[in-house]
């Protein structure tokens, strides 16, 4: 088997996004302001809405679904319809620290795609993030390759004002699917729009969530513990945990292994 697909989440793994201090900000706004009555009756505290917390219980999640599972994580009251209210609130923030290029790319995720393009295999983004593409069309891959001094190394995949959204031949991020992470409809249908079966397809991933979804569609998974969680990773299954993409070995990649380089 070799594989025919490279399936991209997108926030944790190609962009160090702001959803996570969007989401830590707008929910401690809602408890020193218009929630500040309901406050003594849940767990919420300042300090208490960590990355940790972030990673089991928002990452990867569409938007309703990431604020209804956080509310009720805090035990706050009347999850359902809070949850319309910090939505909205997360969203206008996210969009604009997006907007003021509040993100950054990983370095090693753009290797890594700038990789997998020069072996010729496909590529697609999958994030339930309606605001993925707003990244994307940021990054500048022949800028990255040229600062890095490897624009001769990919000259072959590179061309003038490439952008990440670009390079990457399909992006479903932000569409709506019945089921959202763990479920694997989002992964199913990258693969069916790069035209290969799911088996042969593995998915990056930075969310134990997401490395469900992954295995539930019997694709591989590459878990990315960005965030210190390597164990709740491989705790789901992941083929490979890797802390940096560069570790994973793309001469054994190529024909169709997931391992990690020699040292």
């Amino acid at each position: 088997m070799t594989f025919q697909g490279a399936i991209f989440d997108v926030d944790g793994v190609l962009v160090d996004s702001p959803h996570e201090p969007a989401w830590r900000d707008s929910l401690r706004e809602l408890m020193e302001g218009d929630w500040a009555d309901i406050a003594g009756q849940t767990s919420w505290t300042p300090d208490g809405f960590t990355s940790q917390v972030y990673q089991k219980v928002l990452s990867g999640k569409p938007r309703m679904s990431g604020a209804r599972d956080a509310l009720a994580y805090f035990g706050v009251p009347d999850v359902e319809r809070r949850a319309e209210v910090y939505a909205a609130r997360k969203q206008d923030k996210v969009i604009a620290l997006i907007e003021a290029g509040d993100f950054k790319a990983f370095p090693d995720a753009l290797r890594f795609v700038l990789g997998m393009k020069a072996i010729g295999l496909p590529t697609a983004a999958a994030s339930s993030s309606k605001n993925a593409g707003l990244m994307l069309r940021q990054i500048r891959l022949d800028t990255f390759a040229e600062e890095n001094g490897m624009a001769d190394e990919f000259a072959a995949v590179l061309r003038p004002g490439l952008t990440l959204a670009d390079a990457l031949d399909v992006d479903i991020s932000g569409r709506d699917f019945a089921h959202g992470k763990p479920a694997p409809d989002i992964f199913l249908a990258a693969a069916e729009e790069l035209h290969q079966p799911p088996e042969e397809c593995f998915v990056v991933e930075d969310a134990p969530s997401g490395v469900q979804a992954a295995k539930a569609g019997n694709m591989w998974a590459i878990g990315a513990a960005r965030s210190d969680d390597a164990d709740l990773l491989a705790e789901q299954h992941a083929d490979l945990v890797v802390e940096s993409l560069d570790e994973v070995d793309l001469t054994e990649l190529a024909a169709g292994r997931l391992r990690r380089r020699s040292a």
